[in-house]
């Protein structure tokens, strides 16, 4: 939109007969930063509308990788034999115990969701409530050693293992709602499907957010399938590791292939962000003598495979071992699924990340693109008003100098 030329030679020329160009210039200054302000707002609305374009285009070939990958799928579980033969060697015994250890915790917020899913299955994920949670901490690893899971089990206690873990915080408030005054109601959220399923909820519990965890900074084990922390060895003041030392308790838990890659938000998996959370560097040693020999280098906490713990400097845990019967379960044979198979879940739960990702970015494009219409809306009706003002300006001065040049002389 440029600024009609002849309104302002008329405003220069008018300015010109009264001995100044203070007026005419301000007209053409504010008209020129105004016509500069749109440009800028036009730019801005190209450059989002380019971004939305390019970023729906990257979701589309998403959307067809991922149909790629359902149909790989698919071909295993209608063959028959792959999948089926080997989902009974991927739910072992001990981990159906799990599961009953937790339902048994009628009035806890984890024996809801695990009734949800027990009823339910897959279904219960697409559930608006519990959409964004992931499982229950003691569902979500597994241990090599059926006492080593007793111990992590006893280290976390009782309600960290029933702790329910959401991706988002957004997950996090669709679990319990408040009224004006701050109360609870009873009739949504978690507390309301526990009533309608006669499982009212009693007490406290707790939810793990994982976009909200620091997570891991450093390295990865390299070529480790289960993704390890690359932590360092602790040190005795003469340089040398503990005897007795079997590793940190974080790289103890075996996490399913799905969970390793991009399962948060913010694109971690499970190991760097919920068990690097809440095992930190605890430290496993063989025997209360060597954990208690190598206390000048344990920073974190740790355990001894006969029954000792050392919660965290200073703090030591003495008596009998608990009966613990909610644990972490025991890893699985190894299952013969085929490395395709693997892989391609693992891809799946990638690209759906990433396609999460992607659709949030549109979001917000679409959100700064609104902003920027809205802006240039504005300037231009400031700049059409005060063009309008300008030229009846200058026709006032073009009226005040003719009767001048019409006078004989």
């Amino acid at each position: 939109m440029q600024v009609d030329q002849s309104d302002k030679s008329l405003v220069m020329s008018g300015d010109m007969q009264n001995g100044g160009f203070t007026h005419a210039e301000y007209i053409f200054n504010f008209s020129k930063k105004l016509e500069e302000d749109l440009q800028t707002f036009g730019m801005k609305i190209k450059q989002h509308e380019d971004n939305i374009k390019f970023l729906k285009t990257q979701k589309n070939k998403l959307d067809e990788s991922i149909l790629d990958l359902q149909v790989i799928l698919g071909k295993y579980h209608s063959s028959g034999t792959p999948v089926a033969e080997n989902e009974v060697h991927s739910h072992p015994q001990s981990e159906e115990e799990t599961m009953e250890q937790i339902m048994r915790q009628e009035k806890s917020a984890a024996g809801i969701i695990c009734r949800l899913n027990t009823h339910h299955g897959i279904q219960a994920y697409n559930i608006t409530l519990t959409k964004d949670v992931l499982g229950i901490v003691a569902r979500l690893g597994k241990v090599d050693d059926d006492n080593l899971g007793r111990l992590l089990s006893e280290y976390l206690g009782m309600e960290t293992m029933l702790a329910i873990v959401c991706r988002t915080y957004d997950g996090v408030k669709m679990l319990e709602t408040y009224d004006k005054e701050g109360c609870i109601n009873k009739s949504s959220g978690l507390h309301g499907l526990g009533a309608s399923i006669g499982r009212n909820l009693d007490g406290r519990f707790l939810v793990i957010c994982l976009e909200h965890l620091r997570p891991y900074a450093g390295d990865f084990i390299p070529n480790d399938p289960q993704r390890r922390l690359d932590l360092l060895k602790p040190r005795l003041p003469n340089g040398e590791c503990p005897p007795g030392f079997v590793g940190f308790a974080v790289n103890m838990i075996n996490i399913d292939s799905t969970h390793l890659f991009c399962f948060a938000a913010n694109g971690y998996g499970l190991r760097e962000t919920l068990f690097y959370s809440l095992f930190s560097r605890l430290q496993v040693y063989k025997t209360r003598a060597d954990m208690l020999q190598a206390l000048p280098c344990i920073s974190d906490g740790a355990l001894s495979l006969d029954g000792g713990i050392i919660k965290a400097n200073g703090l030591f845990c003495l008596g009998n071992q608990e009966d613990v019967r909610l644990r972490f379960p025991k890893a699985s044979m190894k299952s013969s699924l085929p490395e395709s198979y693997i892989e391609s879940e693992r891809q799946m739960k990638e690209l759906k990340w990433k396609k999460e990702k992607m659709i949030e970015d549109i979001k917000r494009e679409q959100a700064l693109l609104n902003n920027s219409k809205l802006n240039f809306d504005r300037k231009k009706a400031e700049f059409l008003k005060f063009l309008a003002e300008s030229s009846s300006y200058a026709a006032q001065q073009q009226l005040s100098v003719k009767p001048e040049r019409l006078t004989p002389r």
